[in-house]
């Protein structure tokens, strides 16, 4: 770590790769000769469009997106389309599944009933979201407009190890935590959504990856700028995109291209995940919150199952240059996210840490 930069465990906004904060330092006062920021410039200028065409580009090349979706760069988080996404495609029948595994794909669903009818397709909230449940186990209407996950589970630390099946039902995906860190087939998805700030970009930037033919007529109350359709018109330009967060997008992507994609990537977030599991799985103090087969590479929850001996490791962790490993307050327990940025150093600092912690207090 340069510049005495702590490990930030944290599940958003997180860490950022450090070569691509030194090039934004770089830039800041006169981005490429321009003699201004990236923070200051028009949207509207030639040099600005060269920065969010190459953004959109390199999305496509790094995450092989076919020809026919809509990249779309918007603004609201991903918390904006549990309403968004009902809006435009709850068109049909008026009505959606939603597969609930924990606490955004809840609050999903809460928001679509004000659009629709929605189906709770399967839940494991009374497992206290330990797991995500089977094909088997969903009850999946083919008459619905669209079924909804959620990918990856930052509160809960769960993750999906399939892709659902829906039939002729299109596929909707929540990718906040988990987009960009492994391959995934963007084929399986109608579309895919993620708030940017937790492998991304900085906090403001949402991506949504939308198959072209759902570009159709929304509710008739649709604000103009939830209306994917014309956001999709406007290249992301209706109205003034979030400038600054796609500049730091378009680094990451040529971060993440001249690494190797996302099959390095995925390969350097397993070696980390599985650093940190198998600790956990031989610990006789830290027990993993969540089942193995359902556990998530960026997210990682765990407890000792006392509350005040978690708030003292969380304390001592927080002193010895570790931020953010406190779990969500409607979880408990600690929670270490490892997303891209985050090096192997740093998850192979948190294990020693662990292991001095235990010793000290067994």
């Amino acid at each position: 770590m340069a510049y005495d930069r702590i490990y930030n465990f944290s599940a958003g906004p997180s860490m950022l790769p450090e070569e691509v904060l030194l090039k934004a330092q770089s830039e800041v006062m006169n981005y490429r000769g321009s003699g201004m920021s990236v923070m200051e410039m028009s949207h509207r200028s030639k040099v600005y469009d060269e920065i969010i065409k190459d953004a959109e580009r390199l999305m496509r090349e790094v995450m092989n997106i076919p020809d026919n979706y809509k990249v779309l760069f918007l603004q609201g988080g991903a918390s904006l389309q549990f309403a968004m996404i009902p809006m435009n495609l709850m068109t049909k029948n008026g009505k959606a599944d939603y597969i609930c595994t924990g606490s955004f794909s809840s609050k999903a669903a809460e928001e679509a009933k004000k659009y629709g009818t929605v189906n709770i397709a399967a839940t494991t909230k009374s497992e206290n979201f330990a797991r995500i449940p089977q094909q088997d186990e969903l009850k999946l209407d083919p008459e619905a407009d669209y079924v909804h996950i959620c990918y990856n589970n930052t509160i809960y630390g769960s993750a999906w190890n399939y892709i659902p099946d829906t039939g002729k039902v299109p596929l909707v995906a929540d990718m906040s935590s988990c987009i960009m860190s492994e391959p995934v087939d963007v084929s399986k998805f109608a579309l895919i959504y993620a708030g940017a700030q937790k492998n991304v970009a900085p906090a403001g930037l949402t991506i949504v990856i939308i198959r072209e033919d759902l570009l159709g007529e929304p509710l008739p109350f649709t604000p103009v700028m939830m209306n994917y359709a014309i956001m999709a018109k406007n290249d992301s330009m209706y109205n003034t995109p979030p400038c600054y967060p796609i500049y730091i997008c378009k680094m990451v992507l040529e971060w993440l291209r001249d690494m190797g994609g996302l099959t390095v990537m995925r390969e350097r977030n397993i070696k980390k995940a599985n650093l940190l599991y198998d600790y956990l799985n031989t610990s006789k103090l830290f027990k993993a919150s969540i089942q193995e087969n359902s556990r998530s590479m960026m997210n990682v929850t765990f407890r000792t199952g006392d509350e005040e001996l978690d708030a003292k490791f969380v304390k001592e962790a927080t002193a010895a240059g570790m931020s953010n490993l406190k779990g969500h307050r409607s979880a408990g327990g600690m929670r270490a996210s490892i997303y891209n940025a985050m090096p192997y150093e740093g998850v192979e600092y948190l294990v020693n840490f662990m292991k001095k912690f235990e010793e000290a207090n067994s």
